[in-house]
């Protein structure tokens, strides 16, 4: 079975998240791609952990109607951490950047260098300008590169990821 994940914070999970991750599903001929939510996001001092549940939850109700989808709660941060035991890991072309910044490494440009090392094939979903090696693109449509969780927050919602209920307990 060949599974990727695909961290983020998902705060909210997006249009353009779903069809990265499904774009994965596709062209790299997987089974499964979990959304990985770190219980500490790095660089994401706005987000709270008591919310933690409800993005996932939000992410169990998109799932229901796309069995290759998952979802992942975990305790590192750091994406080569996250990646151990994936076939790939999946990301947009702005957390390609933070990867590949040794800022996120304490400023140790080695560290940096072992973690790159760690990591399973790469498929990254262009954005903004941001350089990528061509051969790690994945071919997502090029409108949603705009689509931003932030603006979302901000008013959105047509960028919201659409979820279907979840059913009621009996």
């Amino acid at each position: 079975m060949a599974v990727a994940v695909y961290p983020g914070s998902f705060d909210p999970l997006t249009i353009a998240h779903l069809a990265i991750a499904h774009a994965a599903v596709l062209q790299l001929e997987l089974d499964r791609v979990d959304l990985a939510i770190s219980r500490s996001t790095l660089g994401k001092v706005h987000l709270r952990a008591d919310t933690v549940a409800a993005r996932v939850e939000a992410i169990r109700r998109a799932a229901g109607t796309r069995p290759w989808l998952g979802v992942v709660v975990v305790d590192e941060q750091l994406v080569a951490e996250i990646a151990q035991g994936y076939q790939v890991v999946v990301m947009g072309a702005d957390k390609w950047a933070q990867v590949n910044d040794a800022t996120w490494y304490d400023g140790d440009a080695a560290r940096r260098d072992r973690a790159l090392e760690r990591l399973p094939r790469v498929a990254v979903a262009p954005r903004g300008g941001i350089e990528v090696p061509r051969h790690l693109l994945l071919d997502v449509p090029g409108h949603l590169a705009e689509v931003s969780a932030t603006e979302v927050r901000r008013g959105r919602s047509e960028w919201a990821a659409p979820v279907e209920p979840t059913a009621p307990d009996t």
